[in-house]
């Protein structure tokens, strides 16, 4: 019963975690790739490391909670543990613009778009200040929404906030020079700081997995899923050859700033970034109470939160004067790479036009967001989740465009190309030469 009903949530393509991130029985916050058979793994860690009892009652517990959801088509109902990400000490909401730049036809379209597509919130924030905020449903300005997927583009911002800090060197330094269980591994020790961000580890992409014994849930629902990612959890390429989206890339980036900073990932998150944003904090997922936070998934902040994490790329790592990132790192961010010219370091890129495209590997044929038009602007970039969670980021508008909610009905589909092209549009409405270069075709 419970693999005919897991087959059935393949086809449907309905892999939700109701009130958290996407699913498959595997890992939440992203997209799922194909499944990869055995005879395709280039190496193992050591495979059925023993944990605890408690830890093994624990996971199966969770294991459990998440088949019974997912039978259903809901997925894990709530995240267990969470731990608080404190905020800054000075928050400021940010301004509300008293004429707004944007004419009210575009802005109240955007809104009904996102209205219509089961949305909690949506912001458009251009030079400085807020153009449009809307909230919808029961949701507020100090909601905390959950990130799922745009908790990957926020380990690249952190990567870049340890580099300019000095406590990581280089992004081609190898992550086994933190994660030293990795030293005297032949193929895990060619593993780079740029991998855990650009998805080329090489490591086993998001599968189906019913079998409670299989790596994929482990790595996402055990209580010590940094230690089993860390020590069970298969390559099937050598690093930096082929792109694969896979949450356990990201989740690695958790215990390594830990290891590099000598801080707590939500800790850090708070101390490094959240604090001079001057932005609001939240909540955490972690594997324990006083264990390690998810950092592929699984955080929960405020929309005005995530906001500027997008305006902060936008500014080049700078805000209010202060450079938090090194200079030329966003440049680095937004460059693609051969394997897959669609995803730099924790972004999506525009790259050549395609209708449709996917978070796996290409060659996956589901999980493909609607774009039915080229980008306007072949220059923005965008964080993508899952269910939609979306942050534009715009700089020939000076714009950013959030927005996140629930997964959209299915006779109302997001497209990824209408709010920004409508929005760039009105932008450049009275000056069409000085329209951006669109995205090719």
């Amino acid at each position: 019963m419970m693999l005919r009903n897991f087959q059935t949530l393949i086809r449907d393509q309905r892999y939700s975690l109701a009130g958290a991130g996407m699913l498959t029985l595997t890992l939440a916050g992203c997209m799922s790739g194909a499944a990869v058979e055995p005879s395709s793994v280039l190496s193992t860690s050591t495979p059925g490391t023993v944990y605890a009892a408690e830890d093994e009652a624990r996971y199966m517990q969770r294991f459990n909670r998440l088949a019974e959801g997912g039978s259903g088509g809901a997925g894990l109902g709530a995240y267990d543990t969470l731990e608080p990400v404190s905020g800054s000490e000075n928050v400021e909401p940010l301004v509300n613009r008293a004429a707004a730049t944007l004419s009210q036809s575009t802005l109240d379209k955007a809104r009904e778009y996102a209205s219509e597509r089961n949305s909690s919130a949506l912001l458009i924030w251009r030079d400085g200040e807020l153009e449009k905020e809307a909230y919808f449903g029961d949701f507020e300005r100090d909601s905390l929404l959950v990130s799922k997927s745009l908790a990957k583009p926020i380990t690249a911002i952190l990567i870049g906030r340890a580099l300019q800090q000095g406590h990581i060197q280089s992004l081609d330094q190898p992550v086994s020079d933190f994660i030293t269980e990795w030293r005297d591994d032949p193929e895990r020790s060619k593993i780079l700081i740029r991998h855990l961000l650009d998805m080329r580890t090489g490591f086993k992409p998001q599968g189906f997995a019913p079998d409670p014994t299989d790596v994929l849930n482990r790595a996402y629902l055990h209580p010590r899923h940094d230690e089993v990612i860390i020590n069970d959890y298969p390559l099937t390429h050598e690093p930096g050859t082929r792109y694969e989206y896979a949450n356990a890339t990201s989740e690695m980036v958790a215990p390594l700033l830990e290891r590099a900073t000598g801080m707590r990932y939500g800790d850090y998150l708070a101390e490094a970034l959240l604090e001079p944003l001057g932005a609001e904090g939240g909540q955490i997922w972690v594997n324990r109470p006083g264990g390690t936070a998810h950092s592929g998934c699984c955080v929960l902040l405020p929309a005005q939160t995530y906001l500027r994490f997008g305006a902060l790329l936008l500014q080049d790592g700078l805000w209010e004067g202060q450079r938090l990132l090194p200079e030329g790192y966003v440049a680095e961010m937004r460059e693609g790479t051969a394997e897959n010219p669609y995803y730099g370091l924790g972004v999506w890129l525009p790259h050549n036009y395609i209708e449709r495209r996917g978070f796996a590997h290409p060659s996956v044929p589901y999980g493909k967001v609607l774009h039915s038009e080229p980008y306007v602007d072949k220059d923005l970039f965008l964080f993508d989740g899952n269910g939609n969670q979306v942050v534009y980021v715009i700089p020939s508008a000076n714009m950013v465009v959030l927005r996140m909610g629930g997964r959209p009905p299915e006779d109302a589909e997001w497209d990824n190309s209408f709010l920004p092209n409508l929005l760039i549009g009105d932008a450049f409405a009275g000056s069409p030469e000085s329209m951006p270069e669109p995205q090719p075709r």
